[in-house]
C-alpha cells in the first residue's frame, strides 16, 4: 500500500511540475496600449485588427477626450501611442518632452448634427426650434470636437439663443449617447460615428460646412517607454500612414491626403 502511495504521489509531483513549467512558457503577451480619442473608438477597431493582422503586435485602446488622456499621460499612465482629435493636446505632450518624436496629422475629422427624430430635419435652424429642448455636444474644453460645436454655433449666431438647452458629454462617446438614448433630441457629433457600421441607418445627420469651424486636424505621438515598446509603437504610428490605413479612416468619413476634397 505504501508502495502504491508513494507511486501516486511522484506521479502528482511529476505532473504538477510541468503545470507549473507549462504555465512559465506561456506569459501573456503584453498588448500595444494605445490612448484614443473618442471620435477614433470605432475606427480604431477597425485600424487595430488590421495592424495585428499584419504585425502579430497585439492592441488594446483606451477611450477619453483627448484633454482627459493628455492629462493621464501627464500623470504617468502607461500609454504608448497617443492618438489624439487635435494637434494641441498632443504638441502639449512634445512640448513636456513625454514624446519620442513630433506630431504627425493622420487625418481630419468632419462635424456632423445628428437625431434620432424621425420628424426632425437635422439642420442648424433645427436647433432653435421650440421642440428641440436639448442639444448635445462634447464638453469645448476637454474635446477637439466640442469645440468646433461651438465655433458652428457662433459661425450661425446661435450660441446665445441655445445656450440653456446644451447639454455637455465627457467626451463625443458620452454625446453619442445622449443623442442615441434621445435625451437630447438632436446634438453635435463626428462623421466617423454615424459612419460607423454600428449605428449606420440609425437616425439621421448632415455634415456641417467646413467654413463654419476650424479644421478639425488629428494628430499622433509616440510616448516615451522602454525601447521595444517605442519600436512597436513606432510601427503602429506608421500604419496610420499606410494606404491600407487610409483606406480604412476614409471609410469612417476621415479625410486624408487620398481624399482631402472637403465634402
Amino acid at each position: 500500500m505504501k508502495r502504491k502511495q508513494l507511486f501516486l504521489s511522484e506521479k502528482l509531483l511529476i505532473l504538477l511540475t510541468l503545470v507549473l513549467l507549462a504555465s512559465c512558457g506561456s506569459k501573456p503577451r503584453e498588448k500595444l496600449h494605445i490612448a484614443t480619442a473618442a471620435n477614433m473608438q470605432f475606427a480604431m477597431e477597425a485600424l487595430t485588427q488590421a495592424f495585428t493582422a499584419t504585425t502579430d503586435i497585439a492592441c488594446e485602446s483606451i477611450i477619453s477626450s483627448s484633454g482627459k488622456l493628455t492629462a493621464q499621460i501627464t500623470e504617468g499612465a502607461p500609454f504608448d501611442v497617443f492618438v489624439s482629435a487635435d494637434l494641441k493636446y498632443p504638441q502639449a505632450l512634445v512640448d513636456a518632452q513625454l514624446t519620442d518624436g513630433p506630431v504627425r496629422v493622420y487625418a481630419y475629422g468632419q462635424l456632423v448634427l445628428w437625431t434620432q427624430k424621425a420628424a426632425l430635419d437635422p439642420s442648424t435652424m433645427a436647433l432653435t426650434k421650440e421642440e428641440v429642448r436639448h442639444i448635445a455636444m462634447a464638453n469645448p474644453k476637454t474635446a477637439p470636437y466640442g469645440m468646433a460645436a461651438a465655433q458652428v454655433l457662433a459661425y450661425y449666431q446661435l450660441t446665445d439663443a441655445v445656450q440653456p438647452k446644451l447639454v455637455f458629454g465627457e467626451s463625443i462617446a458620452q454625446t453619442n449617447q445622449f443623442i442615441i438614448s434621445q435625451a437630447a433630441e438632436i446634438g453635435f457629433t463626428a462623421r466617423s460615428v454615424v459612419e460607423a457600421p454600428i449605428v449606420t441607418n440609425k437616425g439621421r445627420w448632415l455634415t456641417l460646412p467646413n467654413e463654419s469651424y476650424e479644421p478639425i486636424a488629428q494628430g499622433v505621438v509616440v510616448l516615451m517607454g522602454d525601447e521595444e515598446k517605442v519600436k512597436q509603437a513606432r510601427q503602429f504610428a506608421d500604419f496610420l500612414f499606410t494606404a491600407e490605413a487610409k483606406a480604412i479612416m476614409a471609410k469612417y468619413g476621415y479625410l486624408v491626403p487620398d481624399n482631402m476634397q472637403l465634402q
